[in-house]
């Protein structure tokens, strides 16, 4: 399935584009610099199999939205970008989940996993 979701905190990034589906327990998908969803394109089938599979593009890559900069940069910080993640699983009914990242994406995903 793909299409694009609003995020609730409109201020911060506006909406996110994302792939997702499969049965099982969820699992996120996090790319890394400069790619976007589609590095998982030839896993996340093979997942889909067993684990519901969301695979987003993060904010200011591929389809999502770009957040205007900020002095400080936090529009655009590893922050902000798990704080999406964590917003984007909440829309879809996940409150726990697995979490993997690639490159830049696992930056991502290790601020989701302190925070």
């Amino acid at each position: 399935m793909a299409g694009s979701i609003c995020l609730k905190d409109l201020h911060i990034h506006e909406s996110a584009f994302l792939r997702y589906g499969g049965n099982g327990p969820p699992v996120l998908l996090l790319h890394g610099h400069p790619r976007t969803h589609v590095t998982w394109s030839k896993v996340a089938p093979e997942l889909a199999k067993s684990f519901t599979v969301v695979c987003p593009d993060l904010r200011g890559f591929g389809q999502s939205s770009k957040p205007a900069d900020q002095r400080d940069h936090a529009g655009s910080s590893k922050r902000a970008k798990a704080k999406d993640c964590i917003e984007l699983m909440s829309q879809l009914g996940f409150e726990q989940f697995a979490l993997v990242g690639h490159d830049r994406g696992s930056y991502t995903a290790y601020k989701a996993a302190l925070d």
